[in-house]
């Protein structure tokens, strides 16, 4: 009996070999499927790569032909090497207005479009209303809206007042079409807020004006420059609703327009170059800020 017994309770457990085999068996899928994922990773990394390139690729040609050593109007032909058109920036006084003119109405609606946008941004995310679906629909129309329906639209409402299109109305039609992605992009911010933050500073004897300040708002910094950013790059850029609200007033983008009539001259190349570079320094500082800060 217990020599039976000890035989079926040995027979039950498996050989070294079988176990071997199965413990094989089962190890050799997981390897296929190891490598099948990074022949995936890798493929996903270079189309990423690529697409990457593909965007940056009319970047590096601007900057390339910045160095361009062009003897005609016409600045498409590579035919050397040189660095006196950057010492050439004021050859055309009236590009350099319509940089300024760019700047000018850039840093103006961005100011007034991150402060309404902020408190947009802070309703939507922190309290509920009625018409709280509405604004939110109205807010992703003004995204999806063709900028060509916008600046007709904006053109249409400026002469039906009589109000006269020039520097005030590029700012207005720029603070509405950027006012949408700034609050959203504050809301974003403020959905993942943590509210006992913010209920512990008033149990600590905060005003609601302090806890703003000390508490709220340095928690939803990160989205107002994120959304100050986006807006800033939105107006120096923007030609459609520009050019149906600007008047005789000169904008950078529009500048470019005229010019490409008669050809572009290389001072435009330097001066997008130096443009891309701030944004660069910009983004960069922003990351970094934001990393310490975490």
């Amino acid at each position: 009996m217990t020599s039976t017994s000890e035989t079926g309770a040995v027979g039950t457990v498996p050989s070294p070999r079988a176990s071997g085999t199965t413990s094989g068996a089962r190890s050799g899928p997981p390897v296929n499927r190891k490598r099948s994922g990074r022949f995936g990773d890798g493929l996903l990394k270079g189309y990423v790569w690529l697409i990457l390139a593909w965007l940056f690729l009319p970047i590096v040609v601007m900057i390339v032909f910045g160095f361009n050593d062009t003897q005609s109007k016409s600045n498409v032909t590579w035919q050397g090497f040189t660095l006196k058109w950057w010492g050439r920036l004021g050859d055309y006084p009236d590009l350099t207005a319509a940089v300024f003119n760019s700047l000018k109405i850039a840093v103006i609606s961005v100011v007034i479009t991150t402060v309404i946008g902020t408190f947009m941004g802070l309703a939507l995310g922190r309290y509920r209303f009625r018409g709280q679906g509405a604004t939110n629909l109205v807010l992703f129309a003004a995204i999806a809206s063709p900028e060509l329906v916008m600046g007709a639209s904006l053109l249409s409402l400026f002469v039906s007042s009589g109000v006269q299109t020039g520097f005030v109305t590029v700012i207005i039609a720029h603070v509405l079409f950027s006012l949408s992605f700034v609050a959203i992009t504050v809301r974003a911010r403020v959905v993942g807020l943590d509210p006992s933050i913010e209920e512990a500073a008033r149990d600590l004897g905060a005003s609601t004006w302090v806890t703003f300040w000390r508490v709220t708002f340095p928690m939803i910094l990160p989205g107002v420059v994120s959304g100050a950013l986006l807006a800033f790059a939105l107006s120096i850029d923007d030609f459609v609703i520009t050019q149906f609200t600007s008047g005789s007033v000169q904008t950078f983008p529009l500048w470019i327009w005229g010019a490409t009539r008669i050809g572009v001259p290389p001072q435009v190349n330097i001066i997008g170059t130096l443009i891309f570079a701030v944004g660069v320094v910009i983004a960069v500082v922003n990351t970094v800020t934001s990393r310490r800060r975490t």
